[in-house]
């Protein structure tokens, strides 16, 4: 034994390095390994919301789809003279009369019947003279008696206007089969009188397809509404039941516009997206089992075995692997210092062993996207710049101070007094609501106060030649829109509407329904014709366009609204030459938050 580690002694250093190379393998092999395994979950967690928000949108557009589908059946059906006479006159006693108002209804509706074959739906009519009708009687779904009788006709009568979806459950033979309906109140267009039902059903089994081909194993897609029940989902056990949690998730990202959410739900660390879908007052939420999706993605025993095989091969030619592995080490570990100091452009050679190269690529692929979300995030500044910009141009146009100045002064020599008064008011009362209130917005009631001081200016200036009428839906006065909105549209009517007439009337509509608020300029003017308004439209044409009193033309005010409210909103405008220039502005329905006086 003696004899033995005097032996030992002449390898020192050779026992030294080996016990040092050896660790430093080791440590560089899990380093590495346990790094690739953290940035691949932080990529997949920053890439996932984009590549999902895509899916999402395609799963969207199938629904939107068949909600087009339906809503053409509906029109159809409404507008069918045939079924209003077979459901509002009652039964005769004679055959003939009889069989041929059943066989005109049975027509039309096969005709309507095929708008939605490619869906495999059934439509079904109850008339309020209890003549029915089910033309998906050959298939599992309920009939139009047992439609009638549910809940769900008592729920689309009170909101006849729309077409609303439902879960029905008892369908089939067992009674346990799930079907959706989209039910609609059929009634007079003039009168709206009710005189009938409409409903288009839809197996569930049907309806996953929309979506269906998205999910694979732990990544669910389920369809919610807005009482918290579960309408549609691959996990069948989950149709039918209510849930408060998964609505509420869903809302919160809504609201808030979240890409992506982290939840805890069912026991599980789940990633949620979700988009409401208007047409159907659903939510669409996907969820992805968290840690099943990592552990598809990136497979540990794997990545363990390769690391303990580098190690042996390291072990037999240790030298030149590990000089190799610290030199490409050395360097990655340099260049990604670098970042610190905002230098997202510092991209890795890759180079050196297996690990080092996937780890080189990884973090090239994470500048990538780092570099592509500062270029979204300045583009979004940008815009919101802009919106500031056409804030900010919202100002009074200096000629328009003067000429009301100058008719109050023409006033108080014609010793109108009081109409100067008056006069003033009107300029005073404007001004605070234009210059000192930096509010970018402003209640109905405060817009038309505005709008009636600037006419009474106007009427002042130039005669009472053109009539202003105001018809505003009692209610709509405490919801939000932009500060001179409207207003614009009322000057662009004073002053170009009326060239070649010498009098006339503007109407300012403001009404609203459910989710819209609905604002009007009507005028009885020369009009346009639809190559000058969609020049006025054109913003490459804007010098061309015509300038309105807030000195933003009508694409600004159309960019206004879309910017602050979304694509779904904005200006339209219809004109004819001779007959008049109709203005219709689409804004959110916002109620004004109550503010302490100052």
């Amino acid at each position: 034994m003696k004899a033995f580690f005097e032996r030992l002694k002449f390898h020192g250093l050779f026992i030294k390095m080996f016990a040092v190379m050896f660790i430093s393998i080791i440590a560089i092999a899990v380093s590495v390994a346990w790094t690739n395994l953290r940035m691949t979950e932080q990529l997949f967690l920053e890439t996932f919301s984009i590549t999902n928000s895509k899916v999402m949108n395609q799963v969207k557009s199938n629904f939107e789809s068949f909600h087009y589908s339906n809503v053409l059946a509906a029109i159809t059906a409404q507008q069918s003279g045939t079924l209003k006479t077979f459901l509002t006159e009652q039964g005769s006693d004679r055959a003939i009369p009889e069989m041929n108002a059943y066989y005109g209804m049975t027509q039309q509706m096969r005709k309507i019947q095929s708008t939605v074959d490619a869906y495999s739906a059934g439509i079904a009519i109850v008339g309020k003279n209890g003549r029915n009708y089910s033309g998906n009687s050959y298939l599992t779904k309920p009939n139009a008696r047992e439609l009638y009788a549910n809940s769900l006709t008592k729920e689309a009568e009170a909101s006849p206007g729309k077409l609303m979806y439902h879960l029905y459950e008892g369908a089939g033979e067992d009674g346990s089969k799930p079907v959706i309906v989209a039910t609609k109140v059929l009634q007079e267009t003039t009168t709206g009188q009710e005189y009938g039902m409409l409903y288009i059903t839809i197996d569930e089994n049907d309806f996953k397809p929309f979506y269906s081909s998205f999910t694979s194993e732990g990544n669910d897609v389920v369809i919610i509404d807005g009482s918290g029940t579960v309408m549609s989902s691959n996990h069948s056990s989950l149709i039918g039941t209510e849930n408060a949690q998964l609505l509420s998730y869903a809302q919160e990202i809504q609201e808030q516009g979240l890409h992506v959410k982290k939840v805890r739900l069912m026991g599980k660390d789940e990633l949620m997206l979700a988009q409401y879908l208007p047409s159907y007052n659903f939510y669409l939420v996907n969820m992805i089992d968290q840690q099943q999706v990592l552990g598809q993605m990136v497979n540990t025993k794997s990545i363990v075995l390769l690391v303990l095989v580098i190690v042996l091969v390291a072990l037999v030619i240790v030298f030149l692997i590990s000089r190799k592995m610290t030199r490409s080490l050395t360097l990655l570990s340099r260049q990604m210092s670098k970042v610190t100091s905002r230098n997202f452009h510092n991209y890795v050679n890759v180079s050196g062993g297996y690990e080092i190269r996937q780890l080189g690529e990884a973090y090239n692929y994470m500048l990538d996207e780092v570099n592509d979300y500062v270029a979204r995030l300045v583009h979004t500044q940008q815009e919101q710049r802009k919106a500031e910009l056409a804030a900010l141009q919202q100002q009074i146009n200096p000629h328009f101070l003067y000429n009301t100045l100058a008719s109050v002064k023409f006033l108080v020599q014609q010793d109108s007094k009081d109409k100067a008064v008056d006069t003033i008011h009107a300029l005073i009362s404007l001004l605070q609501n234009t210059i000192s209130n930096v509010s970018e917005t402003i209640t109905v009631d405060q817009e038309l106060v505005n709008m009636r001081h600037y006419v009474l200016i106007n009427h002042v200036r130039y005669g009472e030649r053109i009539r202003v009428s105001y018809f505003v839906t009692p209610g709509c006065g405490r919801y939000q829109v932009p500060k001179l909105m409207i207003q614009p549209f009322i000057e662009n009517a004073f002053f170009h509407a009326f060239n070649e007439k010498e009098e006339g009337f503007i109407h300012v509509l403001i009404s609203c329904d459910a989710r819209q608020l609905i604002c009007e300029v009507v005028d009885n003017g020369d009009g346009m014709d639809m190559l000058q308004l969609e020049q006025a439209k054109d913003k490459r044409n804007r010098k061309q366009s015509r300038q309105l009193f807030s000195g933003i033309g009508v694409a600004n005010v159309h960019d206004r609204i879309r910017l602050l409210y979304g694509e779904d909103y904005g200006v339209t405008i219809t004109s004819e030459k001779g007959e008049g220039t109709r203005v219709k502005i689409t804004l959110p329905l916002i109620e004004a938050m109550e503010q302490q006086p100052s």
